[in-house]
């Protein structure tokens, strides 16, 4: 359940390489004030792992830990970097430890560094991180600092330039939870309660409004779905995002369809070459964020949908109306909700998820085939 982002760089002009590394490392360790959670373990209630889970401050915070400093193999390409990347996220984040790793990595040609950053998903979400990368980095490429990018001190900063956030209430009123009752009740047409819905979930999921998909519904099983080990292999590719920009004007829809469309251009024909084309499409799990403009302090903040990508069309018009159809009618769904709300769905959709992962029967039984974000 752990996240990451791999970030390049370019020395400065005339700067000594391994005391520019030096540095970026001593201010990652410059500090103990972290922001929580990145000062803070897991820690366990009276019933141990059968009961909640909850933050701790960390005591015995080390940075020496979670700071680390690597160096490619020549000759330094992309292929090494990909391969030492791959290893590094194969392996458990320390339990017993503040759940992230910060990886500098130098040796690449080009006078280019790598930043990879490792962190549990409970710590962070994508909008979060991307919040983080921009209180690292600057648009002037004169700017100096020498602020730890997990302290508070560089988060605060952070903050006053793009406005205060509101203080971030995160338990749900009796109010909230009786509306998303109310709204399942409705979509589901069931008198069932909200509780009786979590219950009955994995047994009773059916899809609901036009162009809906929901999880396990007319999910085919296909190669994608197996037991997934520890082992990652990480690759990357670029696109000009001015073709893809170019197809969402032309077509009226967000850059986030042309990712899908892409992706399901691209599964069709793998499945195709394995002669594993599946009778019904494949369906993603995509994450949507529902924070809000002025939340800068919640790690996560996110929902799902699913969309079907159309990928038993062989006209890749057919299969962008498919998957438009189907993330139209996702977010009209979560409209109607708050964002706590939605983040509520979110354990909703979740849940059954991982009771089938838990219970080993995702691999004949998917309740999506990927999942895709961007």
């Amino acid at each position: 359940m752990h996240v990451a982002g791999l970030n390049l760089f370019e020395f400065p002009k005339g700067v000594h390489q391994r005391k520019f590394m030096a540095r970026v490392g001593e201010s990652y360790r410059s500090t103990t004030e972290l922001r929580q959670p990145f000062a803070h373990r897991v820690a366990h209630g009276t019933l141990g792992r059968f009961g909640p889970l909850y933050w701790e401050h960390d005591p015995d915070l080390d940075l020496e830990y979670h700071v680390r400093h690597s160096a490619l193999p020549k000759p330094g390409r992309y292929r090494e970097l990909f391969a030492l990347v791959s290893r590094l996220h194969s392996t458990l984040l320390d339990r017993n430890r503040p759940l992230w790793e910060v990886h500098l990595i130098e040796g690449l040609k080009n006078r280019q560094f790598a930043v990879y950053t490792k962190l549990h998903h409970a710590t962070i979400d994508g909008v979060a991180g991307v919040q983080l990368t921009k209180a690292s980095c600057s648009p002037d490429p004169n700017a100096s600092t020498d602020l730890c990018p997990l302290s508070i001190e560089a988060h605060e900063r952070f903050k006053a330039q793009h406005g205060r956030a509101r203080a971030t209430d995160l338990e749900p009123s009796e109010f909230e939870l009786k509306a998303i009752a109310e709204f399942l009740k409705a979509q589901f047409d069931t008198s069932a309660h909200f509780m009786g819905v979590i219950r009955s979930i994995a047994a009773t999921w059916l899809g609901f409004g036009k162009g809906l998909a929901v999880p396990w519904r007319h999910v085919p099983h296909t190669v994608l779905n197996t037991e997934v080990s520890a082992a990652r292999r990480y690759v990357a590719q670029s696109w000009s995002i001015d073709r893809v920009r170019a197809v969402s004007k032309a077509a009226d829809i967000t850059i986030n369809d042309v990712v899908l469309a892409m992706c399901s251009g691209a599964l069709r024909r793998y499945l195709d070459e394995q002669g594993e084309h599946p009778e019904h499409s494949l369906r993603a799990l995509v994450p949507v964020s529902v924070r809000q403009k002025d939340d800068f302090d919640s790690p996560v903040a996110i929902s799902y949908i699913v969309a079907d990508l159309g990928t038993r069309h062989e006209d890749p018009a057919d299969r962008l109306e498919a998957i438009v159809e189907s993330t139209r009618a996702g977010k009209a769904m979560l409209s109607e909700l708050t964002a706590r709300e939605a983040s509520l769905y979110a354990t909703l959709i979740q849940t059954p998820l991982f009771l089938a992962s838990m219970m080993g029967v995702a691999d004949w039984f998917p309740p999506v085939s990927t999942v895709i974000s961007n």
